[in-house]
């Protein structure tokens, strides 16, 4: 889409329903704008390098024609929002961009032309303005993804991006998509979560999180499970940062999303979608393989998702303890289910013999929830253990009561016992955890 194409389509982003008196003057002061200053001046201000000069320039210019014509718009903050959302068509993202200046927002979900919602503090919430068709919706993928050399057309109709700020995009097209163009966008808050700081969210007790903490720190590999949604990457993001200072740390993931502490010796990978051409794909799988030549003294991979499972299980079995990951799953044992389906996509093997791999391999299994108001809670942990016939055989050993919003130590894992013989933990450290249970 070219220059002039893309600030005459700004002229059609519209949120609310045909006929409205704000949708109106919104159009009324777009065409004043562009008889003013010309379409190839509006253009040119849309690449000027500097964007504050180029929103200066314009909101003086909305001024100005506002001034000179009658908008029946008396009051300013009327008027200050009106000439916002013009500026947010022509410079920014339109019906998204108050959106995206909100920090408190989480997430942003577009359904095509029927509706448009967001996430604040884990609730889902109806916006006030919705794109009105398929081509602003298009427009707006367009302004996202031009800039990271991506674009969402017929040959390539799903889309998966990461942009600059962290934030993650997936748009879907038709004939993918039946309704119209639908795009996610997953917000980064850039804020480091340590499990201290969800204790103080709520998403579980201090004596949870100090039991978490030594299973990190004592090199028990970890899977975090659960459902979209459920705080997944921000529960192994606290527990990654639990790993002591000086180990070398290799992430792995589709989308970064882990942050550490610039302190910690860690090395970042990303997988690479292919080409327009369809070279150049660098898969999950890949980095999984090759961080295992970079003397990683553990290896985190955001989730797992496909036949790399096979190939974070055999890292996790060959001396790389205290490895983690993610997955979805529902519950502890539908995980260890997943996992054997998972690692049979990348070697053929019989499930018995990769459930002997995951029960082997992984140590706890640690599931995410969010609960019916939005609340994301560390709902439980599993021990996993090989079985007296091979298989895996899961104990756990803290539950959670919903109703009641209570947790409880089931059994005390034995990987605490073993830190205690061996000094790895003190006497007085865990005499006091024991007494926390109430926390």
């Amino acid at each position: 889409m070219s220059l002039l194409e893309r600030v005459q389509a700004a002229g059609v982003l519209e949120e609310e329903p045909l006929g409205g008196q704000d949708r109106k003057r919104r159009e009324q002061l777009r065409k004043a704008l562009v008889d003013r200053l010309g379409l190839s001046a509006v253009a040119r201000l849309v690449t000027e390098e500097r964007p504050e000069r180029a929103r200066e320039e314009l909101k003086v210019a909305c001024e100005a024609v506002l001034n000179g014509q009658d908008f029946g718009i008396t009051e300013g903050e009327e008027r200050a929002g009106l000439v916002q959302e013009v500026l947010d068509d022509i410079l920014g993202l339109g019906v998204l961009q108050p959106l995206m200046d909100d920090p408190s927002i989480t997430e942003i979900m577009v359904n095509g032309t029927r509706s448009l919602y967001f996430e604040r503090d884990g609730q889902i919430h109806g916006a006030r303005r919705v794109f009105e068709t398929a081509d602003q919706i298009m427009l707006v993928i367009d302004r996202i993804l031009a800039p990271l050399g991506r674009r969402l057309d017929e040959s390539s109709p799903i889309v998966n991006a990461r942009l600059p700020n962290g934030d993650r995009v997936n748009a879907v097209m038709a004939p993918i998509a039946i309704d119209g163009p639908v795009m996610t966008i997953r917000r980064f808050s850039g804020r480091i979560a340590s499990l201290q700081k969800l204790v103080e969210l709520g998403s579980l007790p201090a004596w949870y999180a100090r039991l978490l903490s030594w299973a990190v720190r004592l090199r028990q590999d970890v899977a975090v499970a659960g459902g979209t949604g459920s705080g997944k990457t921000t529960l192994l993001n606290a527990l990654s940062l639990a790993i002591p200072a000086g180990e070398r740390i290799v992430t792995i993931e589709d989308s970064a999303e882990l942050s550490f502490d610039a302190a910690l010796h860690v090395v970042r990978l990303e997988a690479r979608s292919a080409s327009i051409e369809g070279r150049g794909a660098i898969t999950i799988r890949d980095l999984v393989t090759n961080a295992l030549r970079m003397r990683p003294d553990r290896i985190v991979v955001g989730e797992v998702r496909g036949e790399e499972a096979i190939d974070m299980l055999q890292a996790m079995n060959t001396g790389h303890d205290g490895s983690l990951t993610t997955l979805h799953a529902g519950s502890a044992q539908e995980a260890v289910s997943r996992l054997v389906l998972m690692s049979r996509f990348g070697m053929d093997l019989p499930a018995d013999l990769i459930e002997e791999q995951v029960a082997t391999a992984v140590d706890l299994i640690v599931m995410s929830k969010r609960l019916a108001k939005g609340q994301r809670r560390v709902t439980s942990t599993s021990l996993v253990e090989r079985s007296e016939g091979g298989g895996v055989r899961l104990t756990e050993i803290v539950s959670f009561d919903e109703a009641n919003n209570r947790w409880q130590l089931v059994q005390e894992p034995p990987f605490i016992g073993q830190a205690l013989a061996t000094g790895q933990l003190g006497d007085e450290e865990v005499a006091r955890w024991r007494s926390g249970f109430g926390a």
